[in-house]
């Protein structure tokens, strides 16, 4: 069985090495981007490569994790979504996309593998 493949976007370093390292640990195989222009760059070389989305909502400069996964859910509508938020999560009715879980930071990784797990195992199920 092939691992599931998920884009990790985290634009602060040591996070996005912390989160990595716990969904390879998890069996995933990761592809990180630093931002979200790298991110959509990363889909767009292969949308069908890519499982599940986790990403952080405010990226810096460029598109934010929102915008993201809008532009990921036009090619792929049912791709599964975590979002990760320090200060956002109080957008996510309004701005965050159906059949998606936001994670509060500070979090711990087993909330983001459950919430990443559980939405994979749904959107298999559709």
């Amino acid at each position: 069985m092939n691992s599931k493949v998920v884009l990790l976007v985290e634009d602060e370093a040591l996070i996005l090495m912390d989160i990595e390292a716990a969904l390879v640990d998890e069996g995933f195989d990761v592809v990180t981007a630093i931002n979200g222009a790298k991110a959509i760059e990363v889909f767009e070389a292969d949308p069908a490569r890519v499982d599940a989305v986790v990403t952080d909502i405010n990226l810096g400069k460029g598109p934010n994790g929102w915008e993201l996964v809008r532009h990921i859910r036009a090619h792929q509508s049912e791709m599964p979504i975590v979002y990760m938020s320090g200060d956002s999560a109080h957008e996510w009715s309004a701005k965050g996309v159906p059949e998606s879980v936001l994670i509060p930071k500070p979090f711990v990784h087993a909330q983001i593998i459950t919430a990443l797990s559980t939405l994979m195992n749904h959107s298999a199920q559709v």
